[in-house]
C-alpha cells in the first residue's frame, strides 16, 4: 500500500505524493546531500508533511516513482501544483529549479519542453509576464 493511501484528504494526499516523488528524485544518486536534505525540509514544511510521513518516505526501501499523467493538461497541473508550493515563499532558488526540471521530465516532458514550461511558469508566478501574455491569459 502506498503511503498516500493512508490519508483521506485529497489535497494532503496530493502534497504527500509530490513530496514522495521529490524525495525519490533527491535520492536517485543513492545519497541525500545536506543541500538536498535542506530542500526536502523546506518542501516538507510547505507541504505540511508530518515527521512520521517524512521518515516513512525517506526509508531506503521506499521509492515513490512519479506517476506521469497521460495528458498534457494533467502534466501541466502537476507542474502548476509544484510551482504553487515552491512559490509559497515568493522565491525560487537554483536547487528548486534543478528539481523542477527533473520533475517535469519525470512527468513526461522532453528536456526542451520542460525548460519552456519552467521558464514561462517562473515568469507567471513571479509576475514578470509581458502585456501580450497577460492579455492572452485573461482572454483564454
Amino acid at each position: 500500500m502506498a503511503i498516500a493511501d493512508l490519508y483521506s484528504s485529497g489535497e494532503h494526499r496530493r502534497n504527500l505524493a509530490h513530496f514522495a516523488a521529490i524525495a525519490t528524485l533527491a535520492s536517485v544518486d543513492g545519497e541525500i546531500s545536506s543541500e538536498e536534505k535542506s530542500m526536502l525540509d523546506r518542501f516538507a514544511a510547505k507541504l505540511d508533511i508530518t515527521e512520521t510521513e517524512y521518515k516513512e518516505v525517506l526509508k531506503k526501501d521506499n521509492k515513490y516513482p512519479i506517476d506521469p499523467p497521460h495528458t498534457s493538461e494533467n502534466r501541466l497541473e502537476r507542474v502548476y501544483d509544484l510551482f504553487r508550493i515552491i512559490f509559497s515563499d515568493h522565491h525560487i532558488d537554483n536547487e528548486e529549479m534543478v528539481l523542477l526540471k527533473k520533475y517535469a521530465i519525470g512527468l513526461g516532458f522532453s528536456g526542451d519542453q520542460a525548460d519552456k514550461v519552467i521558464e514561462k511558469s517562473v515568469a507567471i508566478f513571479s509576475g514578470r509576464i509581458d502585456f501580450d501574455d497577460y492579455v492572452y491569459l485573461l482572454k483564454h
